[in-house]
């Protein structure tokens, strides 16, 4: 974005001071209605840090959201997860009127310390989706999560005690928990941008391994892929195991084993140089690989054809 500037927001009460919100019931999570919001913090066109995660559930009119190189149109409602330290932008049209609709969660790290959830929300991996990979929900959904925010928002406005950080903690891993139900949904119901994605996969692999580049450039990362996908890491890693039951390293993997047998089927070149010619930089790990994958070293594969 041109002219950007980037905006860390520290805390949740910093966030409030400067939206010219009231301070936050609760230092540490708030739950803040997007029609309350009139401006980005900032200006129009600021970039923006948290210290703290963020899940929103948006409808935008004449704005957009970037992130990362990506942009989106808010008209349509959905959802959006993103962990401390991720940089994004809201860019508003000139001349124009925001509309929001919806709400947006905020739970700082410190809230989390010292519960199980601390670890396990790193586990949720749409926290490091792009913004194009956004969660649509239906109708039935979208009152589903409203409810638990509903639910949370009144226990942390009521009277704290011993058992209002217990049962908000329960009511975030609720939120999660359907999240990774919908995107799950969400990953077959398109089915057909889904499939091309994975023909594109496979092509793309297919490419890699027939270059006969491979000794140079070695292996595909699954950062790689994605960047020649146009898809987040995780979001794709995410979109084949429901779809295929394998991340994406198995799937490069896959195609290695595949153009491997090939090569010791077919031709006279020794391990070594097979493994050379397949990116590897040392034969030992090839042949490690080989054998996890088919019970058979390199050798026994090629003498099973004999």
């Amino acid at each position: 974005m041109a002219n950007s500037k980037i905006l860390r927001i520290k805390t949740i009460s910093e966030y409030h001071r400067l939206m010219g919100f009231p301070k936050p019931a609760h230092p540490l999570i708030s739950v803040i209605n997007l029609e309350a919001i009139t401006h980005p913090p900032g200006g129009k066109e600021t970039s923006l840090v948290f210290d703290f995660y963020s899940i929103s559930l948006k409808r935008m009119q004449n704005a957009k959201m970037k992130y990362g190189q990506q942009q989106y149109d808010f008209d349509e409602g959905l959802m959006f997860f993103m962990a401390p330290n991720q940089v994004f932008s809201i860019e508003v049209e000139k001349d124009a009127e925001v509309k929001r609709s919806g709400w947006l969660l905020f739970v700082h790290p410190d809230f989390l310390w010292n519960t199980p959830l601390a670890k396990v929300i790193k586990q949720y991996e749409y926290f490091d989706y792009s913004v194009n990979e956004a969660l649509f929900l239906s109708e039935k959904e979208e009152a589903t999560v409203n409810g638990i925010i509903h639910d949370m928002q009144q226990e942390y406005l009521s009277n704290i005690d011993k058992f209002s950080q217990d049962i908000i903690i329960a009511q975030i891993e609720l939120l999660l928990t359907y999240a990774e139900r919908f995107y799950n949904r969400q990953f077959l119901t398109r089915k057909i941008t889904n499939h091309k994605l994975l023909d594109r996969l496979e092509d793309i692999l297919t490419d890699y391994f027939n270059n006969d580049g491979l000794a140079d450039k070695g292996l595909p990362t699954v950062h790689d892929i994605a960047d020649m996908l146009n898809v987040s890491p995780n979001y794709l890693s995410s979109m084949l195991k429901v779809l295929t039951g394998q991340s994406t390293q198995q799937h490069i993997h896959n195609k290695l084993i595949e153009k491997a047998k090939e090569k010791l089927s077919t031709t006279d070149l020794s391990v070594s140089e097979i493994a050379y010619e397949l990116g590897f930089e040392h034969p030992q790990s090839f042949s490690k690989l080989f054998k996890t994958k088919t019970n058979l070293s390199p050798l026994e594969f090629r003498e099973s054809f004999n």
